[in-house]
């Protein structure tokens, strides 16, 4: 559990948000948690809404778009001939029923070809992109809708259309926010046919989480990305599993430099050392004797987030908004993996045979320990920032 005093370092401004008191990233300005605060057992999702700029922006987009993005991580070339006949499946809980709809209005805004409707058991065979939705046993009976849920949702498909636009879609809901449900969702996307699953969730560790990462993580071959979450130092699950990629965050920034950007860690990224979980054979960093987190990121600040489109009113806001989040970075690195082929995957190996490819990220803290690499970005390997971010997809 983190303490007071490391909650404290990485947070200021309480703010209210479907009656769970929460904070916004120090140093960030304003920003609203989606998501309520998930009791032992289940899950929130990690994404965070710029809420100085959400007022004004129902109408026009603002924030960081595809083009940035691809830029930033050097896939523009990868973009646009990579990734068909692949398919991302993005899992989250509860129902987004307009999910297709605002997916396609998001990818029209920025000249990105519309996705098509598929059926689930069919998205995997697709050569031109296409989406498909499943409850999380692969069917149609799609559970109830949740407002925040469904913004976490929209901010997930955005993401996988701005980085691999020629992939296919395939959204996975749960039927709660408990992981045995969307550790079953996993499972779902996984035997559907998808290459790579995003998570864009976390909760508190817990005694029997080993057992639960078997049951739900364990499918080599197919990447499997989970934010590493919003609270500053301090580790969650599924994130701490050793047979994922956990995926940190960042804040990006256009800079007058070769790459035209810079990236410091995320003042609300999760870091630091699994109470449960074995450490992996492909990770060496010695501060944990445990698994560590996180292995990569990317973007994450609200205050230098992502343009998403999501036209259910929820907290009163809908349209056009600014979001961050470790929720931003799990996708992006995910459809990064399907630009790349995943190829040999099992957890986060690749990345780590591969750190030459990566943009290391150093400067920037998301809390306190001690003034060590688990809660500060340093060069070469840290917990807010992972490995870095991707440069190309040849890491992945």
């Amino acid at each position: 559990m983190r303490s007071a005093t490391v909650f404290a370092a990485a947070f200021t401004l309480a703010l209210t948000v479907t009656g769970v008191a929460e904070a916004a990233p120090a140093g960030h300005g304003h920003a609203q948690r989606v998501c309520s605060v998930a009791p032992a057992g289940f899950a929130a999702c990690n994404a965070w809404i710029n809420t100085d700029t959400a007022a004004a922006l129902a109408a026009t987009p603002s924030g960081l778009g595809p083009a940035d993005l691809l830029s930033a991580y050097n896939l523009g070339s990868l973009a646009n001939s990579a990734g068909a006949g692949r398919t991302i499946a993005i899992v989250d809980a509860y129902d987004a029923p307009t999910a297709f709809a605002d997916v396609n209005v998001y990818r029209a805004q920025y000249g990105i070809p519309a996705l098509a409707s598929c059926s689930p058991s069919s998205v995997n065979a697709s050569t031109t992109p296409c989406f498909a939705k499943a409850d999380q046993s692969g069917g149609t009976t799609y559970p109830r809708k949740d407002g925040g849920w469904a913004q976490e949702i929209s901010l997930d498909l955005d993401m996988a259309s701005a980085i691999c636009p020629k992939c296919n879609i395939l959204l996975v809901e749960g039927t709660s926010s408990s992981f045995a449900n969307l550790g079953t969702a996993v499972n779902t996307a996984v035997r559907l046919g998808a290459e790579v699953v995003s998570n864009s969730y976390g909760g508190s560790e817990f005694s029997g989480e080993a057992s639960s990462e078997g049951q739900y993580f364990n499918h080599p071959g197919v990447a499997i990305t989970v934010s590493s979450g919003d609270s500053g130092y301090g580790v969650e699950f599924p994130a701490a599993s050793r047979y994922v990629t956990a995926v940190g965050g960042t804040s990006l920034k256009r800079a007058s430099n070769t790459r035209g950007w810079s990236e410091t860690a995320w003042s609300g990224a999760g870091s630091g050392c699994s109470a449960y979980i074995t450490k992996p054979s492909w990770q060496t960093d010695s501060g944990c004797g445990k698994r560590t987190v996180a292995d990569v990121s990317a973007v994450a600040d609200p205050a230098t987030g992502v343009a998403v489109y999501d036209s259910t009113a929820y907290q009163g806001r809908s349209g056009w908004m600014v979001f961050g989040g470790t929720s931003v970075a799990a996708p992006v690195v995910g459809s990064v993996y399907a630009l790349g082929g995943v190829s040999g995957v099992t957890g986060a190996n690749t990345v780590y045979s591969h750190t030459a490819s990566l943009h290391d990220v150093s400067g920037g803290s998301n809390g306190s320990c001690g003034g060590s690499y688990l809660c500060t970005a340093v060069t070469g390997y840290d917990g807010p920032t992972g490995l870095g971010t991707p440069n190309g997809a040849a890491a992945f």
